[in-house]
């Protein structure tokens, strides 16, 4: 009978172990301002594609998972100063980002294009309807952005500040644009419609989210599709010591990708697979 006592009490300890390892908490930080990648609700919950994964990986990594918004230009600051674990916040793996933190296996890949007023002489840029990758078609891409950059000489592009978009017209259109940073997405399509700015230029999800609502019926997306090259791929952000974190989120985006996860979740917000390739 004392032995069985012994089992027992080692059972239930071993029990008890492993409830307390799954009561880990994750605290996760997201922008809360980039429909439908991640956006307040009316309730002001947070909901987007990012808000569903990060539920589904915190599922399989079997911790407990807390969301919080967290403003863009403050996002990596906070994630060293240790007010969360890691950032789910459409954030492209740049090697500007990667020298202070560091990223899981990407869960998805960048797309970007250019909106513009539908009426104005901006409305079909050379190369609309096409899709490049600057990694694999950057020859083809340049012969229709120089042909862009001639369009936008003398207008002015608005971008959210220190992203791939930023980056993007930094790269290719040095000369003769002026290019305006603002805080949110939300707040460059404002001046767009508003005809503070001629063009924006954003991940093509969120702006074909925005341009179908009423509040942007004037504009629309002209130019090319833009993917790779600066605008990378989307990772889950990590403080560098963190490396048996960033071990549970590879493992967890790896599996989420091989079962279709990812894709199913990509379907149901933006209606194309934003999967990474390769």
């Amino acid at each position: 009978m004392k032995l069985r006592s012994i089992l027992a009490a080692a059972l239930l300890l071993t029990a008890g172990s492993h409830a307390f390892a799954q009561e880990k908490t994750i605290k996760i930080a997201s922008e809360g301002a980039y429909a439908p990648w991640n956006f307040s609700g009316p309730n002001g919950e947070l909901q987007g594609f990012e808000i569903d994964l990060a539920k589904v990986l915190c599922e399989r990594m079997k911790v407990k998972c807390e969301i919080v918004a967290q403003n863009w230009d403050g996002i990596i600051p906070s994630l060293n100063a240790k007010k969360y674990d890691a950032i789910m916040a459409a954030m492209s793996v740049t090697p500007a980002r990667q020298e202070v933190i560091a990223f899981s296996n990407p869960y998805a890949a960048g797309i970007n294009a250019f909106a513009v007023p539908s009426d104005g002489p901006l409305a079909d840029m050379p190369g609309t309807g096409k899709t490049y990758s600057l990694d694999t078609e950057e020859a083809a891409a340049k012969q229709d952005i120089e042909k862009i950059a001639g369009l936008l000489k003398g207008k002015s592009v608005g971008v959210q500040g220190s992203t791939t978009a930023s980056t993007f017209m930094e790269t290719y259109f040095k000369d003769g644009v002026d290019l305006r940073e603002y805080k949110t997405t939300e707040e460059h399509n404002l001046d767009l419609t508003s005809g503070r700015v001629d063009a924006v230029l954003a991940n093509a999800t969120v702006l074909t989210e925005a341009l179908s609502k009423p509040e942007m019926s004037g504009a629309k997306i002209s130019g090319p599709i833009f993917s790779g090259g600066v605008f990378g791929v989307i990772a889950v952000g990590l403080r560098k010591d963190d490396t048996e974190l960033k071990a549970q989120f590879d493992e967890a985006i790896k599996a989420a990708l091989a079962d279709g996860t990812i894709k199913e979740l990509s379907m149901k917000w933006f209606k194309v697979d934003v999967s990474p390739r390769g």
